[in-house]
């Protein structure tokens, strides 16, 4: 009888729009728990590997410079010797990879280590956690420069683009983390100067270089993924006027510009993987809309016309998710077998809107997958960092 009347005011104390979100801590925590915590005492064991572990002679940046290719360019069959031509969704294996999977390493290893102290609060989680994240942004012999210059070159063509600027997004849940470790006091205050440090550069860079602007002004789901980055950033270095410029470009950019009345994104129904990048384009409109949430300003509500924000785009992909069979459109032309991996979207959705059906279906879905591919474009992997800060 006394645990069942702690168990109710527990939920009365974390009530939002009539969710228990006591209970869906309990229920997101139990589903991931185990292998959370598997995989957190194999991260103990890893040492960091940042961008100075590798490197490329095709690269015009120097040691500590990010580099990645274009995912879709190929060499040009006609003209060997000349620049490389873009098979839109093909990704070609030959290209530089391991700035970008030492960036998703260092998220995925962070990300666990700081959901393990979430649940065990022991710190031999977050020491290690702090020692992946000194070397990234702190220590002079192995950080990463606070600029994405050389992302996504194609040889023979371009250094850099302003498109490669979606690869930061494999910071998001660093950064959150960071948020975490530092509200517990598990990072030294010089630290986190330096490290803040750190991303408010690239939000100097990100938010002023011309690669940064081309990347925001984009239509579609790169648009999405640089306002995701940049108010996640925010967030962590108190940058309040940057917080509501984000706002504003949820409200008067993202939704009117990519939703479509019935809740579809139809630039990526467009793409050669529309179900994938459908997904995508979701997971991170939510995390926008989560992460900007107020008490003063609930995102989740806002329409920009009636009925239409971002209830109705997971609406719209809901019916998918839970059987992807269900889909009328064209089938991704690589990786339709490997999808869906638990969407975020439908997590923060059943907390904002109360949708027990929403959280049923996340819990059913794969929390840990192997693909490479998917991995990359499921860069919110650890939603016990989200929940609890």
């Amino acid at each position: 009888m006394i645990k069942a009347i702690l168990i109710s005011l527990l939920c009365l104390v974390f009530i939002t729009k009539g969710t228990c979100q006591g209970s869906l801590i309990q229920k997101v925590t139990k589903t991931l728990s185990k292998q959370v915590l598997l995989d957190a005492n194999q991260a103990l064991q890893e040492e960091p590997v940042t961008v100075t572990s590798a490197s490329c002679e095709r690269s015009k940046g120097g040691k500590h410079d990010f580099f990645s290719e274009g995912d879709y360019w190929w060499p040009d069959s006609l003209h060997p010797n000349g620049p490389y031509i873009q098979r839109d969704g093909f990704t070609n294996p030959q290209n530089f990879t391991a700035h970008r999977l030492a960036m998703i390493r260092f998220s995925k290893l962070v990300g666990t280590l700081t959901s393990a102290y979430i649940l065990t609060k022991n710190t031999k989680y977050s020491a290690a956690a702090v020692r992946h994240i000194k070397a990234w942004f702190i220590d002079t012999a192995t950080l990463m420069n606070p600029s994405l210059l050389y992302g996504q070159a194609i040889t023979r063509k371009v250094s850099g683009r302003g498109i490669g600027i979606i690869d930061m997004i494999q910071m998001v849940e660093v950064a959150q983390s960071i948020s975490v470790l530092e509200k517990n006091s598990l990072i030294l205050k010089k630290d986190i100067v330096e490290i803040k440090k750190w991303f408010t550069n690239y939000l100097t860079w990100v938010t002023t270089h011309p690669y940064g602007i081309d990347e925001r002004e984009a239509k579609n789901n790169h648009g999405t993924c640089w306002v995701m980055q940049v108010a996640v950033f925010a967030k962590l270095v108190g940058d309040t006027s940057l917080l509501q410029y984000c706002t504003k470009r949820y409200q008067e950019v993202l939704l009117p510009g990519q939703l479509a009345d019935n809740g579809s994104f139809p630039l990526e129904l467009k793409r050669t993987k529309p179900y994938g990048y459908s997904l995508f384009n979701l997971d991170a409109m939510t995390t926008i809309t989560h992460v900007l949430s107020t008490q003063q300003q609930d995102l989740f509500s806002f329409s920009y016309k009636p009925e239409v924000g971002i209830k109705k785009a997971i609406d719209f992909m809901f019916p998918f998710i839970a059987n992807k069979q269900n889909w009328p459109y064209q089938k991704d032309v690589m990786y339709w077998e490997e999808w869906p991996v638990s969407p975020i979207a439908l997590l923060f959705g059943a907390k904002a809107f109360d949708n027990s059906t929403w959280l049923n279906t996340w819990a059913s879905l794969e929390h840990f997958p192997k693909n490479e591919e998917v991995i990359r474009n499921t860069p919110i992997r650890n939603p016990l960092i989200w929940l609890h800060n």
